[in-house]
């Protein structure tokens, strides 16, 4: 939608998109992604339906779709548009469905969080063999135990702790000049986190991890205890399991295994997040 791209600052033409897409499978490219945006300044369903029936045309192999965030103090080009420009949360959440709902209906298979694929397509075999993985960069049809960033601000990622590069550009060429990991903050896990790790990857993945004990069985019973009645997921002895209603909401599931989360903010604005 024009009036949408131009206030977002990002004009690019249904045409030069469509001609890109055909270029790419010209040259052999076997995967053809779309990163999607939905709660953009000024969208509507009537505007969002037409963007998701066009990209249904084009046919992408892949699809990502994320909730727009809104971040002025990083990227000042957002400071075009007002506040009330933006879709509230009721609004948001449909815009949401209706993509999700056209995409299924269209064919793609549901990936985990924000993600939707062709059948054929890696990530669809992943899911169904349960071979799918997950990183900083998003989802991934083969395990990756070992993730370099490269680049201001890039995350890395080893079996055994996570860093974050210098933000700034002087800083980390000065790092980098002078031989060093310009590494701006990191964490060394310990087996705690490790397994935290371990349980919030299974469900992103596989929609389902097991317990660790049946103290954490009882726990979520209690802090999921809304999702659980909405029938959002299921709680037996041993497993937690996302249900399909309850797919939108993965990623307030996931928050009970995040210890550091939880201690970080209240229950109430954690569970604001899933758009």
């Amino acid at each position: 939608n024009h009036e949408v791209q131009r206030l977002i600052n990002r004009v690019q033409p249904y045409d030069i998109t469509k001609n890109l897409t055909q270029d790419a499978r010209d040259l052999g490219f076997g995967s053809v992604n779309y990163d999607l945006i939905y709660g953009l300044a000024k969208q509507t369903l009537v505007s969002f339906a037409d963007t998701i029936d066009k990209t249904i045309e084009l046919r992408p192999d892949r699809i990502a779709l994320y909730s727009f965030a809104l971040v002025p103090w990083i990227k000042p080009a957002q400071r075009l548009f007002k506040d009330e420009d933006l879709p509230v949360a009721d609004d948001k959440r449909k815009l949401y469905e209706l993509a999700r709902t056209k995409l299924t209906a269209a064919g793609y298979v549901e990936i985990g969080m924000d993600h939707f694929a062709l059948p054929n397509e890696n990530l669809s075999l992943a899911l169904k063999n349960k071979t799918l993985h997950r990183n900083f960069m998003g989802y991934t049809d083969h395990k990756t135990d070992v993730l370099l960033g490269l680049g201001i601000s890039s995350i890395s990622e080893s079996p055994y702790s996570f860093h974050q590069n210098e933000k700034v550009s002087s800083l980390y060429e000065a790092g980098i000049n002078q031989g060093q990991l310009p590494t701006h903050r990191g964490h060394v896990l310990n087996d705690e986190d490790i397994e935290r790790r371990h349980q919030i990857l299974n469900l992103m993945t596989n929609y389902e991890v097991n317990f660790t004990s049946i103290e954490q069985k009882i726990s979520a019973e209690h802090y999921l205890s809304e999702m659980l009645k909405d029938d959002l997921i299921e709680i037996t002895e041993t497993t937690l399991k996302v249900t399909t209603a309850g797919k939108p909401f993965l990623r307030n599931a996931c928050v009970f295994f995040d210890e550091h989360l939880k201690r970080k903010q209240p229950e109430s604005k954690l569970f604001s997040r899933s758009i």
